[in-house]
């Protein structure tokens, strides 16, 4: 284990840095509510353009709840998910619908009673932030991008970038393993795979903060791959930061097969493990953001992309 000195001198952010230096000045609390409600976030996406999975239900009532089946008609394949939920906590993906039972990616299934019941724990606020009361949104299940497939186990791997000031400073790519049950969670033993922000081509992946090159499960390699449109996934990422008015955010996305890059939700608090996934300390991208940002407050879209990909390629 390292020490304390040694991580600042890698240019490690440990969450109370975080907290102090880059997200309490930046986030004013007001605009928190922008991001914390994600059917507040896709309003915000909607009025910029922004492709987002597309809204079968929202759910809010028990009532709601118990007309699930009619709400979703006949669709086959969709996810529930709590609207003030983080980390992923509360998430159901339903890969089809067979002789009355909601069968998840992992081929596990559920009865309509177990998944009504699901809903109605996100509504008592299970998963949300505070543990307030919540809605569950019924959402287009994303269909990942063929290149992506091949490096997840049985779900959908999604992009988190880490942006301050409008400049994106580091992303990565977070693909299921067998030990996550197909979830994109690296808590739950998910892969973090960094990503060069120049390229969009994947640099290093780790797995419970451990270095490998190859899927635990799959066996297929992790490095060298392009993600496609890149350029358009940072485009999305400085749009997120400036709808919200958030400093310093993160910024998920996945990459539909059929419809190309989707923002799936902004985060106020990104957490840190990105730096294990990219092998460099937060502090390393962070501090040139601040000095470039005091130098050029008024600095545009494209300048702020151009800058990100100069000063941060791998």
């Amino acid at each position: 284990m390292r020490t304390p000195a040694e991580l600042r001198r890698l240019g490690v952010v440990g969450i109370n840095m975080r907290n102090a230096r880059y997200l309490l000045p930046n986030n004013p609390r007001r605009l928190y509510r922008f991001v914390d409600d994600k059917l507040e976030t896709k309003a915000l996406a909607a009025r910029e353009g922004l492709s987002v999975p597309e809204t079968y239900a929202v759910i809010r009532t028990p009532h709601d709840a118990s007309r699930l089946e009619e709400l979703l008609g006949d669709r086959t394949s969709f996810v529930i998910k709590p609207a003030r939920g983080s980390g992923g906590k509360g998430v159901l993906v339903i890969d089809a619908r067979e002789k009355g039972r909601y069968v998840k990616p992992s081929g596990a299934s559920l009865s309509g009673d177990e998944t009504r019941h699901h809903v109605a724990n996100i509504l008592a606020g299970l998963f949300s932030l505070g543990g307030h009361r919540d809605c569950a949104l019924v959402e287009y299940r994303v269909r990942p991008a063929k290149v992506l497939t091949s490096i997840s186990y049985q779900g959908a791997p999604d992009i988190r970038i880490v942006m301050l000031h409008g400049y994106p400073v580091m992303a990565m790519l977070r693909a299921a393993t067998k030990e996550s049950d197909g979830r994109a969670n690296l808590h739950q033993g998910a892969l973090g795979i960094g990503i060069d922000i120049a390229t969009g081509r994947t640099v290093r992946a780790v797995h419970h903060g451990s270095p490998l090159t190859t899927h635990p499960d799959l066996g297929v390699d992790l490095i060298g791959l392009q993600l496609p449109q890149w350029d358009k996934i940072l485009d999305i990422a400085v749009t997120c930061q400036e709808m919200t008015g958030l400093g310093y955010l993160g910024v998920d996305l996945m990459i539909d097969e059929t419809t190309g890059p989707l923002m799936i939700e902004v985060n106020a608090r990104p957490g840190l493990a990105i730096q294990m996934a990219n092998g460099i300390g937060l502090m390393r991208r962070l501090e040139p953001v601040v000095e470039q940002h005091r130098l050029h407050p008024g600095a545009g879209h494209a300048e702020k992309i151009a800058f990100s990909r100069k000063h941060f390629a791998a």
